[in-house]
């Protein structure tokens, strides 16, 4: 049974789990999205919850910045971490990451998702308040592409219904 653990164990050991974790927050970090697994995903955010919330202490707190600097793994990202999260997350007190599924994955049928840092008042937008997105409406490069295809269905004759040709009587001698 699994009573009180408080992690999942991904079918890795502890060792290879942490070190997945820690590259996966600081790609995370520095490219603002990823895509992976769904339960790679819902591992992830507690871990990028806390680097967010340790940044948004700022530099000034030492302690802070080494906790966050144990688990990311690239100085630059780190102090980037550090230079933005008072601003860009200051107006929410948790839920910094949007979890979107994105289908499912070719080999062996993974529920893949895009993980991607919020932006403030985006997401809300987008979600009725709420953190985690649900419904995204399609851009409009989407609905342009939509347009055009039924615009050139509808360029297109449709194909007219042909009476069957009409065959000279055959002469028998």
């Amino acid at each position: 049974m699994r009573h009180r653990k408080s992690n999942v164990k991904l079918g890795r050991t502890a060792s290879h789990r942490n070190a997945m974790l820690r590259n996966m927050v600081t790609s995370l970090f520095e490219y603002g999205r990823i895509s992976t697994t769904i339960s790679k995903a819902k591992a992830l955010r507690p871990l990028a919850d806390k680097m967010i919330g340790l940044a948004k202490n700022g530099k000034s707190d030492l302690a802070s910045f080494r906790q966050a600097a144990s688990v990311i793994t690239k100085r630059q990202v780190l102090d980037r971490i550090f230079e933005e999260a008072c601003t860009r997350f200051n107006d929410r007190p948790c839920g910094y990451t949007v979890m979107v599924k994105n289908g499912l994955r070719k080999g062996d049928a993974a529920t893949m998702v895009i993980l991607e840092l919020s932006r403030s008042g985006q997401d809300k937008a987008r979600t009725g308040g709420g953190a985690v997105a649900k419904k995204i409406r399609p851009s409009a490069g989407d609905r342009a592409r939509r347009v055009a295809q039924s615009a050139k269905k509808s360029d297109d004759p449709a194909p007219a219904e042909t009476a069957p040709a009409e065959t000279p009587p055959v002469e028998q001698n």
